[in-house]
C-alpha cells in the first residue's frame, strides 16, 4: 500500500513540476514579446511623443533600471558647465590613471612633451576601461569623450567633452566618497605637481575671451648649487624658502594669507634674475614676469592678479625703473624755475602719452593692493619678488616688513663666489692661481657677471689657466681703474675751500 501512495504522489510532484516548467517558459515568452513590442515602438515614440512625455518615460524607465542595478557612478567633467577653465579634479584624476593603471590598460595613447618633444608620455585611450584596487575593493574606470550632437554653420569640428567615470558597488559608496576619491585627488595633485613643465608667464593687452597671461617653457638651468653666493647666506635663503611652501597650515592658523615678499637689490650684474630662476627651480614654481608699464590701470592689475596660479612667483623686475609710483613722496617745498620747469615737462609728457591711450595710470596704491591687499588672499603660495639696482629710490610704505619680508642684498663677487664659479666653468676645486685672485677680490669689486664672463672658455680647447689669467687680468684693471678714481675724486675736493660759509677755490 505504501508504495503505490509513493508512486501516486510522485506522479502528480512530476505533473506539478511539469506545468510549473510550462508556466515559466509562457512567462519568457510573454516576457520577450514585451520586449520585442516595446523595442519597436520605442522608435514611433521618441518621434511622435510630446517631449514632456517622453523625458518624463525615460526618467521613469531609468530609476526602474537603477533600482535593479547595484552598481554607483561617479563622473569628472573635463570643464566646469558654462567655464572655459579646465577642472581642477579631472586634472588629478587623469594624473592618478596614467601613473597608477596605465599599465593594465591595454589601449594608450602617446604623446610627446617637451619643448624639442625629446620625452614620450603614455596616457589612457578614450572608452578604455581600467581597474584599480583601493583597501581591497576594485573600482572602474572609464576614459569618455562625448561628441556634441549640435550642428554648426561653421566649418569647425563639433566641441568634445572628455570625462573619466568611475563604477563601484553601492555597498562601499562611504568608503569611496570619502577616502578614495580624496586619496586619488591627492595624488593626482603630487604627481602633476612633480612632473609638470615650470611655466614662464608674461603679460600681454586685455582681450576678450582670452587670458591676459601668455607664457612659454621655462627652461632656466639656475639652481642654488650653481649660484655664486657665500654658503651662509645661500643656506639662509633656502631654508626660508623650503619653511614657506610647507607652512600652509601655519598661515591659517595666524590668518595671514599665504604669500611672501622677497626684495632683491644690489648692482647692475650681481644676479638677482638667475636668484629668481633659482627659486623657481628650487620650488617647482611657475614664474609670472609682471610688466608694470604694459597695465592700463589697477583694475586691470588686480585681473592680473586673479589669473596667477598657486605655487608662483609673481616678478617686477627693475621696479624703480617700471613706471612713476617708487619715488619718495613729494614734499610741499619752493621749487626753483628749473624744477617747474622740468615738472611742466612732465605734465606735457604725461599729457600726450594720455591721448594716445599707452600710458599707466596704476597708482602706489593699487600697488600696495596688490601685494597685501584683500585681493592678494584671492590665491595662495604665491611669492611676490621685487627687483632693483637702487634701493634707496623706493618708497618705504612699498618696500616695508609684511609687503617685502625679506630683503636680500646681492653685493660684488666674493671669494666664495669666484670658487663656485671655477668650480661650475672650469670644473677646478683649486689651483695655484687662486691665491692671486683672492688677494686681488680682497682689494677691488667685481660683479658675478664680470668674473662669469673671464671664466667663460672662448673655445672647446682654451685651458683652465688661459681663463683664470683673464679673470686676473680684469681684477687688476678694474683695480688700477679704482685708484684712478680716488685719485681723481680727492684732486677735485681739495680744489675747493669754504671760506665765511662760501665755497671759493684756493688762490
Amino acid at each position: 500500500m505504501f508504495p503505490a501512495a509513493t508512486m501516486i504522489g510522485g506522479a502528480m510532484m512530476a505533473k506539478k513540476q511539469r506545468k510549473g516548467s510550462s508556466a515559466l517558459k509562457g512567462m519568457w515568452a510573454n516576457m520577450g514579446s514585451t520586449i520585442a513590442t516595446f523595442m519597436f515602438l520605442w522608435p514611433i515614440i521618441r518621434q511622435y511623443c510630446p517631449s514632456v512625455l517622453r523625458r518624463y518615460f525615460e526618467n521613469y524607465t531609468r530609476r526602474l533600471m537603477d533600482f535593479f542595478n547595484p552598481y554607483i557612478r561617479i563622473s569628472f567633467h573635463e570643464f566646469k558647465r558654462d567655464s572655459l577653465r579646465r577642472s581642477s579634479a579631472y586634472a588629478a584624476v587623469e594624473a592618478y590613471l596614467n601613473a597608477a593603471t596605465s599599465k593594465s590598460a591595454k589601449r594608450l595613447k602617446a604623446e610627446t612633451t617637451g619643448k624639442d618633444s625629446s620625452s614620450l608620455t603614455l596616457s589612457i585611450d578614450e572608452h578604455e576601461t581600467v581597474t584599480d584596487e583601493f583597501e581591497g575593493v576594485n573600482v572602474w574606470w572609464v576614459s569618455n569623450k562625448i561628441v556634441s550632437q549640435s550642428r554648426s554653420l561653421s566649418y569647425h569640428p563639433a566641441p568634445e567633452k572628455r570625462l573619466y567615470t568611475i563604477t563601484f558597488h553601492q555597498k562601499h559608496r562611504e568608503m569611496i566618497t570619502e577616502s578614495y576619491l580624496k586619496h586619488v585627488v591627492s595624488k593626482g595633485k603630487e604627481i602633476r605637481v612633480r612632473n609638470r613643465q615650470r611655466k614662464l608667464y608674461t603679460n600681454t593687452p586685455a582681450q576678450k575671451l582670452s587670458s591676459m597671461w601668455s607664457h612659454m617653457v621655462f627652461e632656466h638651468q639656475a639652481t642654488f648649487e650653481t649660484l655664486a653666493m657665500e654658503p651662509e647666506k645661500k643656506r639662509e635663503i633656502v631654508e626660508d624658502l623650503l619653511t614657506f611652501s610647507k607652512s600652509k597650515d601655519f598661515y591659517a592658523k595666524i590668518g595671514k594669507a599665504w604669500k611672501r615678499g622677497y626684495l632683491l637689490y644690489g648692482p647692475p650684474g650681481t644676479g638677482k634674475s638667475t636668484m629668481i630662476a633659482a627659486m623657481a627651480n628650487l620650488l617647482n614654481y611657475d614664474v609670472y614676469d609682471l610688466e608694470l608699464s604694459s597695465v592700463k590701470d589697477n583694475t586691470e592689475l588686480k585681473r592680473l592678479l586673479i589669473e596667477t596660479t598657486n605655487k608662483s612667483i609673481i616678478v617686477i623686475e627693475d621696479i624703480d625703473c617700471s613706471i612713476d609710483l617708487t619715488g619718495q613722496r613729494k614734499k610741499k617745498t619752493e621749487k626753483s624755475a628749473d624744477d617747474q620747469n622740468e615738472n611742466l615737462s612732465k605734465k606735457i609728457a604725461k599729457k600726450e602719452a594720455k591721448e594716445e591711450g599707452s600710458g599707466s595710470k596704476v597708482t602706489l596704491s593699487g600697488l600696495l593692493n596688490f601685494i597685501d591687499g584683500l585681493w592678494s588672499a584671492c590665491g595662495g603660495e604665491r611669492l611676490i619678488v621685487f627687483t632693483t639696482n637702487y634701493v634707496e629710490k623706493l618708497d618705504p610704505a612699498l618696500i616695508r616688513r609684511g609687503r617685502m619680508d625679506k630683503h636680500i642684498e646681492l653685493s660684488f663677487c666674493s671669494y666664495e663666489g669666484f670658487k663656485v664659479f671655477a668650480k661650475n666653468y672650469l670644473d677646478l676645486d683649486m689651483h695655484p692661481m687662486f691665491d692671486a685672485v683672492q688677494s686681488l677680490m680682497g682689494e677691488t669689486k667685481i660683479t658675478p657677471a664680470d668674473v662669469a664672463e673671464n671664466l667663460m672658455p672662448k673655445s672647446p680647447v682654451e685651458e683652465a689657466e688661459k681663463c683664470l689669467s683673464n679673470l686676473i687680468q680684469a681684477l687688476e684693471e678694474a683695480k688700477e681703474e679704482a685708484a684712478k678714481k680716488k685719485d681723481t675724486t680727492m684732486k677735485d675736493a681739495v680744489q675747493y675751500q669754504v671760506v665765511d660759509g662760501e665755497t671759493e677755490k684756493p688762490s
